[in-house]
């Protein structure tokens, strides 16, 4: 029995190690992302590369490529963080996320032409604080297509609130003892928790996790405590369920075209039709 413990002991100790420094975030895209296409009935053919600069997936209809960021792999830990990722970044795909930009573009391009650079609506639109709303409320679109496509997939949506949080967050978020991230992180939990409550019940084991439940917890806590709220939540819940359901079945039934790049091009090619006339 002895020499049985020993054994198991020199194998944690000389042969585990060698297991884990194997693994790699990288190498993982591959096997992980052929499960959320497989499983989500994506165009099978689509194909993952790795880039080390910024993420540009605009032309991912004609390419079939995903590009997924080096840099976004440093804050995955296991499959499940790297299934986060790719999840991510697919997300923003079918929402639209190129597509919405063009048109937010060409809004811009409309507003500069009839209003001049001081007023107060070609000013917002152009401003830091409406380029980081937009930016965000189209991050949250994407964290919770990025949930249907884990779940579909088999993977612990949960990973997606660990992978935000471990990210850089705000100085103010610092200074109130919230995780990073922490409104994207909290809506995340939300859709989880009403949409996928047998997810959040499994739950995620890691010091990051841990760290967010404390924050969100009395959060929760309060809501539960006021119908009216409940309510509320329910209703606003019901609705980003729909939409999200809506923007995935848009984007296989056109074999990887979201509606909103779908939009843009028709648009565009009206806009190009009318100006040769």
């Amino acid at each position: 029995m002895k020499k049985i413990i020993l054994s198991l002991f020199l194998f944690m100790i000389f042969v585990a190690p060698s297991f884990a420094a194997t693994w790699s975030a990288a190498d993982r895209v591959t096997p992980v992302s052929k499960v959320i296409v497989e499983k989500n009935s994506l165009p099978a053919k689509l194909q993952f590369n790795l880039v080390d600069d910024i993420v540009d997936n605009s032309k991912t209809y004609t390419t079939n490529s995903v590009q997924i960021s080096k840099n976004d792999l440093t804050y995955a830990g296991n499959d499940n963080e790297v299934a986060a990722v790719i999840a991510y970044e697919l997300g923003q795909i079918i929402n639209g996320k190129s597509g919405k930009d063009n048109l937010r573009a060409a809004a811009k391009a409309m507003l500069a032409a009839k209003l001049s650079k001081d007023n107060i609506i070609n000013t917002t639109a152009n401003s830091e604080y409406w380029k980081n709303k937009t930016n965000l409320k189209d991050q949250k679109e994407a964290d919770m297509t990025a949930v249907d496509l884990m779940v579909k997939a088999g993977y612990n949506p949960l990973a997606l609130v660990v992978v935000i949080t471990k990210r850089p967050g705000s100085n103010l978020e610092l200074i109130m003892g919230h995780p990073a991230n922490s409104e994207r992180a909290m809506s995340v939990y939300n859709y989880l928790e009403y949409n996928y409550a047998d997810k959040v019940k499994v739950g995620y084991a890691c010091q990051e996790y841990r760290n967010f439940l404390a924050y969100a917890d009395p959060i929760i806590e309060k809501r539960n405590k006021s119908k009216r709220s409940v309510k509320k939540f329910a209703k606003e819940q019901e609705k980003i369920k729909a939409e999200r359901a809506k923007n995935l079945n848009q984007y296989k039934m056109s074999g990887g075209l979201s509606g909103w790049d779908a939009t843009y091009a028709i648009l565009n090619e009206l806009s190009t039709d009318n100006s040769k006339k």
